[in-house]
Parts: C-alpha cells; structure tokens; sequence
C-alpha cells in the first residue's frame, strides 16, 4: 500500500488523524507526548496531522498540528478533565474530507471508538497508544467494583485496532496476551537532556525556598490528584518526620488536590505550576525523588528526575521496573506501602554517598531516552501499519489555482457545543 500522490505524479505527506482525549487544555503527561508526536512528524517528515479533541477557552499551552475541537462534559469528581460525546456528524465529514492515511486513537472514550468505527469503515489502519492505567483509577475515587466492567471495555477497544503501542517491554507482553488480533509495538518515552541536567540546579533558587543546604530535599513532581498517590506520599513523609525529625519536603505541580495535599504537608513548600527553565531548575535543586504513583504507563517525572541527578524512590509497576534496576539506578517499593517508602527515604536521607551513586546510575540510564529516537518507535509503526518500507520527507506543492486548498473547521471556543445528529 503506498500513499496517494499528488495531481502532478509526486508522492504526498502523509495525513495522520489523530483522536485526545486531552490534547492542550490540562497539561498531563500524555499530552506533552502527543503534542511532541506530531511536532516530530511534521518536522521530519512534513506530515499533516489533524487533531480532535476537548478543548477549553484558556488552554494551558499552543498545541502542535491542526486542533478541531470535539463536544464534551466536564466529568463527574473531576471537572479539570472533560470527556468527549463521540464522533459527531461535523467530526465524521471533517475527517472524511481531511482523508487520512492513518487513524491514531490515545483515549479508549467515546470519541475514540467512533474514530475506530469509522477508520474500519473507511479501510484505513487503526493504531492506539496506550498512556494511563484508567482502570487504576477507580480505586482513588470509591468506585472499584466498576473495575471488571471498565477492564472488558478497555480489551475490547485495544481488540479493534490493527496496533497498539505499549509503552515498555513489559506492558507490551502483557497487552499481547489480552488484545489478539492487534499487533503490540512499543513506543517508549524520552527524555529533553538540554532541559533536565544537573547543571540545572541553583542553590540560591534552593535557599530562597527555606532549604538547608545540608539536608536533602524530598521531590514530589506532577498534577495534585489523588491517583498520583498523594495520600502514600504523605504519610510516608509523616512516617519519616516520626522517626527522624522535620523533612524538607518540594511539591512542584498543582491540581485539584492541591488544598487536601497542603493540609497535610504542612511544612512542605509547593510552586504550583512550573514549566520549562523554571521546571527543570527547581527539579534539579531536590536530591530525592519519591513517586508512589502506580497509575502511569511510563512515568515521565522519573524520567526527569533521573536525568535532573536526583536519587528516586518509587512504586514497584510495570513501567518503573522499565527503567530501574532496583538498588541500582532507584528504590522500588510495594505500592501503597507507606511504611516502606518511609524507610526508602530514611536509608537515603541518612546516606548522602548512596543518593550519589543511585543519582548518577539513573542520569546514565537516562541518556539512552532521546526523543527523536522515541519518536521514531511510532513513525517505524506508521510505515509497518501502511505496508511501506520507511516513511521520508516531503514537502508539499507550490500553492496552485488548480489544486484548491483545504480549508480546516476552526475549533469552537467552547468544548461543551452540542451537535444535532
């Protein structure tokens, strides 16, 4: 299978239509990958991807490609997220006249099943990606007995697409086993080494903080909701006070867990929301990571840190042993064991050479995490996923009065629109 050419005989870019669940309006993990995705296929291969998710009047960053905006709700407990209605009528003739090459799908939500339907209808191949643990989430929120229901759904999803992208090893092999027929390719995440380093790090940032010198400073790195394992951090920081005196303890992030989390880190100081430069400084200002999460597929914050110079303690999952060797480059312990973060912290707190060694053991594993060779993991698949041997560059044509433009749907300023069907 090749992709279309133009009039003129030349072969053309390829069109990815790609379907969020949260592509700019919250920034989260997945959708700093997404966005990165698409900048890289439009960067080296001067592809088109078009884009079709929730958005909001105040989103928290420009996003990469073109953004046609889907309706949506805010969901029920967690208003900083919305969920997408389906693939209306305007969204299904969008796509149709966009004509795709490929369908990619990152959310399993109503949005992303219809461009599943329609990608099967229109013969196009269908590639999904996995990025977060839905399932792990009803736990955090008093509705696990939703759970088996929610995880039949999520196989059944990932069955009806040609790929999925897993991302680690270990969650691929484990996906192989649920989602026969559909090829699992993995598609890890990288690493901005110019961004994250230990030169980052400013002790007069650090001391402006309240921070000694002397005492490592405990990270907690991400969005503040409950299922980032908040209540663990806590109270593994509660335990390590009890046995050892005060903490210094760095919250960077912000969310609508923010209030519960200050109340019972009452000593820790919070930034609330950084980003870039500000970010990767105060990232490398810390000494510890801890991040009990058990939710993420991959967990970029570790990532960071490690590549920051920090040591790193956290939950024993699937995507942290991608990364750690236990003992080596981190410290892995049970999830939702409290107790034994708590002596984590503790061992490392009280053993500045051992932080040392575990700190340059993680910025080591975290060279091999390059973006651009990530991003090429999804670009091999595009190419498998269309029958071709690789994907290259090409430009477009000059404009021409004889090949009209495509004019795109602009997004609505409101993502809670309604459509008549």
């Amino acid at each position: 299978m090749y992709l279309p050419n133009f009039p003129d005989g030349r072969p053309r870019p390829l069109r990815v239509a790609l379907f969020s669940g949260n592509y700019n309006y919250t920034l989260d993990g997945a959708n700093k990958s997404l966005n990165r995705l698409v900048a890289h296929l439009q960067a080296t291969l001067g592809a088109r991807v078009r884009v079709y998710s929730p958005t909001t009047a105040r989103p928290a960053f420009p996003p990469a490609g073109e953004l046609v905006s889907a309706p949506s709700v805010a969901i029920p407990l967690r208003p900083d997220y919305r969920f997408a209605l389906g693939l209306t009528p305007r969204l299904r003739r969008d796509v149709e006249a966009f004509e795709p090459d490929i369908i990619h799908l990152s959310a399993p939500d109503l949005l992303g099943l219809g461009a599943q339907r329609l990608g099967r209808r229109l013969g196009l191949p269908v590639v999904a990606s996995v990025h977060t643990l839905f399932e792990t989430y009803l736990d955090y929120y008093a509705l696990g007995r939703l759970k088996p229901y929610l995880q039949r759904r999520l196989q059944a999803f990932y069955q009806g697409c040609d790929y999925v992208l897993a991302p680690t090893p270990a969650m691929a092999d484990e996906l192989r086993l649920q989602v026969m027929p559909a090829r699992v390719r993995t598609w890890s995440r990288g690493v901005d080494g110019a961004l994250f380093n230990p030169a980052r790090r400013d002790l007069a940032w650090r001391r402006s903080q309240g921070f000694d010198d002397a005492r490592p400073v405990i990270v907690f790195l991400g969005r503040l909701v409950l299922e980032k394992g908040l209540a663990v951090f806590a109270e593994a920081i509660a335990r390590l006070e009890a046995a050892s005196g005060p903490a210094q303890v760095l919250v960077i992030g912000e969310g609508p867990a923010g209030a519960w989390f200050r109340e019972r880190l009452p000593r820790a100081v919070f930034t609330g929301h950084l980003a870039g430069e500000a970010l990767a400084a105060a990232v490398a200002s810390g000494d510890i990571l801890l991040n009990p999460s058990c939710t993420e597929t991959f967990g970029n914050v570790n990532l960071e840190a490690m590549a920051s110079g920090l040591a790193v303690v956290c939950a024993d999952a699937l995507n942290t042993r991608a990364l750690f060797t236990p003992g080596r480059t981190g410290l892995l312990c049970p999830a939702a064991d409290a107790e034994a973060f708590s002596r984590a912290l503790e061992t490392l707190v009280a053993d500045p050479a051992l932080r040392g060694r575990l700190a340059a053991a993680a910025f080591d594993q975290a060279s091999a995490y390059r973006w651009s060779d990530i991003l090429d993991q999804v670009v091999a698949v595009y190419a498998e996923a269309l029958g071709l041997a690789g994907l290259s560059p090409v430009a477009p044509p000059p404009p021409s009065s004889a090949q009209p433009a495509y004019s795109p749907v602009p997004a609505p300023g409101s993502s809670a629109e309604t459509e008549a069907a």
